[in-house]
C-alpha cells in the first residue's frame, strides 16, 4: 500500500478534526461537525419573533421577551453573540461564546462536569449560529391549570417542583414541537451563556453571581410564586438565583449524575449561590431535592 507522507484535510467553515493514535498505532483522524458559536453574525441584535408569539417588552440587549399567543408563556432572548469568548463546548478549550463557564474552579473532563454533543445541543449550536443567541422560559416552568401535564412559562403560580430528571427534560420537550422551533431541557452551555450576559450586560457583579446571590433570589425557606418579586428578575427573566434549583442536561461520573444549577429557597445565596453546582441522578427526588425544577430553551430551526 503506498503511504503519504503529506496528506490535506478540506472541509466547510465549522467543521473541526480530531486527530488521534489508534491501539495499533495508526492515525485516525475524526471529522466533528460542531458549529461553534464564535458567532460572526450580527443578527443577535435582531431577535426573531417566532410565528405565534408576539414581542410584549424589552429590547435584544436587556431582556426582550416574547409571548406565546395560545396560553401566555413567555421566553427571553439571550444574545450569545455579543457575550466574550471565554465559554467551553469540550471541557477544555475556553474560547466560545456558547458553551459552559469555569466561575468556581469546578473540573471539566470526560470524568468531571461535561456535556455531551449530542444531536439535540448540535442543532442548537448550528441555531445560535444562525440566529446569534437562543430564548430561555422567563419564569419557571409551572403546570398548566387547563391540563397539568402541559408546561408552561407564566407569572404568579407555583412552579413545577419534585420533578426528576428524566420527567424534567421528557416535559421540556413537549412545549414546542413543529418544523419551526423545538424545546428542550436547558443545557448547561445554556445556563452558563445567561449568567455571562448577565455579566456582560453589568446587570449583576461577579461576586453577586459566584460568591453571594442572597440580594436577587429567594432563599426564603418557603417556596415562592413564578416572577413575584422585581428585585429577583434580572434582565426580565425572574428566579434566576435562588427559589427552585433547577435540572440541566449537564452530567458528571460516566453520565451517571445529572447536574442542577441555581439554588433553591432551602439553600444559602453564599453557600450555594447561582454559579454553584450540585447534582443527582436522574430520578431521584431527594428530600433535600423537594423543591427542583426547570426551565426550557428553544430551538429555532
Amino acid at each position: 500500500m503506498k503511504r503519504y507522507e503529506k496528506f490535506v484535510l478540506e472541509a466547510e467553515k465549522g467543521i473541526n478534526f480530531e486527530v488521534s493514535e489508534g491501539t495499533s498505532g495508526e492515525l485516525i483522524i475524526r471529522a466533528l461537525n460542531i458549529a461553534t458559536a464564535n458567532v460572526s453574525t450580527e443578527n443577535y441584535a435582531n431577535p426573531p419573533i417566532l410565528e405565534g408569539y408576539k414581542h410584549i417588552c424589552g429590547e435584544w440587549n436587556n431582556g426582550f421577551v416574547i409571548e406565546r399567543k395560545s396560553d401566555g408563556s413567555q421566553f427571553v432572548w439571550i444574545p450569545v453573540g455579543s457575550l466574550n469568548f471565554n465559554g467551553t463546548l469540550d471541557g477544555e478549550h475556553f474560547s466560545e461564546k456558547f458553551g459552559r463557564r469555569n466561575y468556581r474552579s469546578d473540573f471539566f473532563s470526560e470524568d468531571d462536569y461535561n456535556e455531551e454533543l449530542n444531536d439535540e445541543l448540535l442543532e442548537q449550536l448550528e441555531s445560535v449560529k444562525k440566529y446569534g443567541g437562543f430564548y430561555i422560559s422567563r419564569y419557571n416552568i409551572s403546570r398548566n391549570s387547563a391540563s397539568l401535564e402541559k408546561p408552561q412559562s407564566v407569572k404568579g403560580v407555583r412552579p413545577w417542583i419534585s420533578i426528576t430528571f428524566d420527567d424534567a427534560k421528557k416535559v421540556a420537550s413537549t412545549m414546542e414541537d413543529n418544523e419551526a422551533v423545538k424545546s428542550h431541557l436547558t443545557f448547561g452551555a445554556e445556563y452558563d451563556s445567561v449568567l455571562e450576559w448577565f455579566l456582560n450586560t453589568k446587570v449583576k457583579t461577579f461576586d453577586e453571581i459566584v460568591n453571594d446571590s442572597s440580594k436577587w433570589g429567594n432563599y426564603s425557606r418557603d417556596l415562592a410564586k413564578t416572577g413575584s418579586r422585581e428585585e429577583w428578575c434580572v434582565n426580565n427573566i425572574y428566579d434566576f438565583a435562588g427559589n427552585v434549583v433547577e435540572w440541566t442536561q449537564e452530567q458528571i461520573f460516566d453520565g451517571l449524575y445529572r447536574v442542577l444549577r441555581g439554588s433553591s429557597c432551602f439553600d444559602d445565596g453564599s453557600g450555594a449561590p447561582v454559579a454553584f453546582r450540585v447534582y443527582d441522578t436522574p430520578n431521584n427526588i431527594a428530600r433535600t431535592h423537594i423543591f427542583t425544577g426547570f426551565r426550557v430553551a428553544l430551538c429555532i430551526k
